[in-house]
């Protein structure tokens, strides 16, 4: 670089201002360069979100303002990514917010989640536009599965999460709590609101939530100032994305999504793309009928030739989809599910050989990393149809020869001390230090030695 150009950066940095590298071009000494404004004056930031507040409150404060400077200096890269591709799923957004009578500032909170990712999954396995783990998906109607999981279904997905948000709402009475107890759960801002003496806003039960929660409203009233005046701070993107126009279309029987492409001489990933909720690239012959998307320019070749083309569509691949969906490690495809409790004693070796399926498998049904398992923690195993576990003994010895016997349901200590000769109630609450007769099942109790 020139000297003269060194001193126009110096210059620019001297005015508080930041040049940075946009595009090279490297058939070219030609160098392009973007302006990022510095750091904006806090009254003046506080200034325009007072301008764009509607329903929900935008309070700013020094925790709001670092956030912001996250967004419009320091990560500028991720807010272009989100003014790229707002326009795909805001007005889908908007759509549903205004169907279930909600705040259409709403929209912002997917970018907090997701990062408008419809495919996005967490480190604790939220997926989707509105990051819904797997059984609130379910009770919200997300069906999930080994072959679709509706939660990245950005239609589906989002009208789940507004009827949430609107149960939210119903239940503290407060947009900045109901947003919070959206990344937290109810559960959680209760608690913080009980630690608090029972306060009743989001900026006094601050210090009691967890440390994500805590920045989790800032970082969304931080996202809305970025987005709305992203040119103030020269944010600017030419290639936006939109949403591609699409029709539906009813299926029934497997389906293979990339030769249905290749059929309506189609880009691959063309329908891939408008039906992110089938993760397998294929529709499962389930016996159902299944809408799927495919752009609007298809309609009519689809429909001159539908069933030679679905006809062709559906002999590639379902064998080879059927075997993996079946041993793929922790499918739960056409498998029954059981809760199990851990006891003394057990192991993921021992517990995976009693329900005949794989170490594997437990570990990611339960998010278990290593083999670590504790006693009295419940473990999710899907087993396969037909298969019955043993039974489990009701009394054991342990290796220092003392007897033991294990709760089953209905069991009083009355039952119990009958069922084991010179057994009385007292002698079973003197071995086992009991204060009372209450026992529950599955619980350990010493009757000899």
């Amino acid at each position: 670089m020139s000297s003269k150009n060194i001193i126009w950066l110096l210059l620019l940095v001297t005015c508080s201002s930041v040049m940075s590298y946009a595009n090279t071009d490297p058939d070219s000494s030609k160098v392009e360069y973007e302006f990022i404004p510095g750091e904006a004056d806090f009254d003046l930031i506080k200034d325009r979100i007072s301008c764009i507040q509607k329903t929900i409150p935008l309070h700013y404060n020094t925790r709001v303002h670092a956030f912001v400077n996250y967004f419009v200096i320091k990560d500028r890269e991720y807010t272009k990514g989100i003014l790229r591709k707002k326009d795909i799923y805001f007005p889908l957004f908007e759509k549903y917010l205004a169907k279930y009578n909600l705040p259409e500032e709403l929209k912002y909170l997917s970018i907090i989640e997701s990062g408008l990712n419809p495919i996005a999954r967490s480190r604790v396995s939220a997926v989707g536009l509105w990051q819904f783990m797997s059984a609130t998906g379910r009770y919200f109607g997300l069906h999930n599965d080994w072959y679709v999981d509706e939660r990245m279904d950005p239609e589906k997905s989002t009208e789940a999460a507004c009827k949430y948000l609107s149960q939210l709402f119903n239940m503290f009475g407060d947009w900045e709590l109901a947003i919070a107890a959206y990344n937290t759960g109810p559960g959680n801002i209760r608690k913080a609101i009980r630690r608090s003496g029972y306060k009743k806003t989001f900026w006094e039960i601050y210090p009691h939530l967890y440390r994500e929660t805590r920045s989790y409203l800032p970082q969304f009233t931080a996202i809305i100032y970025a987005i709305n005046y992203a040119e103030e701070h020269n944010l600017t993107v030419d290639d936006k994305e939109f949403m591609a126009a699409s029709d539906t279309v009813m299926t029934k029987g497997f389906l293979h999504l990339e030769t249905l492409e290749s059929e309506l001489n189609l880009c691959k990933g063309d329908i891939k793309k408008l039906n992110p909720s089938l993760k397998r690239g294929v529709l499962p012959d389930n016996k159902k009928v299944y809408p799927i998307y495919i752009p609007s320019q298809s309609k009519e070749a689809l429909a001159d030739n539908r069933e030679i083309i679905l006809d062709r569509a559906s002999k590639i691949g379902e064998k080879e989809m059927e075997y993996l969906a079946r041993n793929s490690v922790g499918s739960t495809y056409g498998r029954n599910k059981v809760t199990y409790k851990v006891r003394s004693g057990d192991v993921l070796g021992k517990i995976a050989q009693r329900y005949n399926v794989r170490i594997s498998d437990l570990r990611s049904w339960n998010g278990i990393r290593g083999n670590m398992i504790r006693v009295g923690q419940r473990l999710t195993i899907w087993q396969n149809p037909g298969y019955k576990a043993p039974s489990e003994p009701t009394y054991a010895r342990l290796p220092n020869g003392t007897k033991t016997y294990t709760v089953q349901p209905g069991d009083t200590l009355w039952d119990i001390s009958r069922k084991f000769e010179g057994l009385s109630i007292e002698k079973i609450k003197s071995l086992n230090e009991l204060q009372s007769n209450k026992i529950k099942p599955g619980q350990r109790l010493i009757i000899g030695g």
